[in-house]
């Protein structure tokens, strides 16, 4: 064998440091998250209509001056049932009031309303059924609560508490909050008895890992997508039932807006004057369908089980 030209080689020492380095790009499951969810065209597009929506909704009514129960206007026929135009976009009603400023507040009424419930109901219902699916005790007390409840119809509960306690923007989310936890919490129940018993979870219990922890470090990750996908059944459903209790006279006093009253009192301007009806009605579906969208697609894009 020729022997080796020592000028062309030379050894290389150990490094234990470098001997532990993994050479593999670095992963992160929100940018994976977020890099699917905003792949997607339709989430684009229902984001811009949404984030429009949200914006004018609470920054239009900043500047300006509307009063719901306003007629000063009424005996002006010159304002009154102006179609939509350069000057009025969404026209006026019988009052003289224009359309477009009413929209704004309704909307930011309808949104707030359905934020703060959401948010309310899913704090409770996660909490509660994060125990309620690691704890017997809790399990033998909350599922002859849920029996209970779930054989009420829930809008029936909704429509005797607001007649009991009154209208009111809190009261109307109190009613909104007193059942509407329930259902979460039995979905999220289900979802960590299908975990709890995985041989990780097994482990880390044997190795006296509080129950606390075990919950929020172990199960509930897993159910991100879940969460996600209720918070974006939730959030259009509470702007539904809210315009669905507007419409009858229910939820928000009369004179304070919400897409609901609106689409409520003008209900008799379905064929004559229909822009009074139906610019309503399209800022309502234009809020709820791209919450519902927006909130699915970012559902699947978090699901655990596509970022293996």
């Amino acid at each position: 064998m020729a022997e080796i030209d020592k000028k062309k080689f030379e050894f290389v020492e150990l490094d234990s440091y470098a001997s532990e380095v993994i050479d593999a790009p670095s992963y992160s499951y929100w940018k994976s998250v977020f890099r699917q969810f905003f792949s997607r065209k339709s989430t684009v597009f229902m984001l811009v209509i949404l984030t429009a929506i949200i914006l004018m909704s609470f920054i239009y009514p900043m500047f300006a001056n509307y009063d719901f129960g306003d007629v000063s206007n009424i005996n002006d026929f010159g304002k009154r049932y102006i179609s939509p135009n350069a000057d009025y976009w969404f026209g006026t009603d019988k009052n003289g009031q224009s359309l477009f400023d009413g929209v704004w507040y309704g909307a930011r009424n309808s949104i707030l309303i359905s934020v703060i419930a959401t948010a309310i109901n899913m704090v409770i219902g996660v909490v509660v059924g994060g125990l309620w699916g690691v704890s017997k005790t809790v399990d033998k007390v909350m599922i002859e609560i849920y029996n209970i409840i779930s054989n009420l119809p829930q809008m029936l509960i909704i429509i005797v508490l607001t007649y009991s306690i009154g209208a009111g923007f809190w009261n109307l989310i109190f009613a909104f909050c007193v059942t509407g936890w329930i259902g979460i919490a039995y979905a999220v129940r289900v979802q960590v008895l299908r975990y709890r018993d995985l041989e990780y979870n097994l482990a880390s219990q044997t190795l006296g890992t509080p129950t606390y922890k075990v919950v929020s470090k172990n199960l509930l990750p897993q159910l991100v997508s879940v969460i996600v996908s209720m918070v974006s059944l939730l959030l259009p459903a509470y702007i539904s039932s809210e315009a669905f209790l507007s419409f009858f006279g229910l939820g928000l006093p009369l004179s304070q807006p919400s897409l609901g009253r609106l689409i409520s009192n003008y209900s008799s301007n379905l064929t004559t004057n229909a822009y009074l009806f139906w610019i309503p009605l399209t800022t309502l579906i234009l809020v709820s369908l791209p919450l519902y969208i927006v909130g699915q697609n970012l559902a699947d894009a978090s699901d655990p089980r596509t970022h293996r």
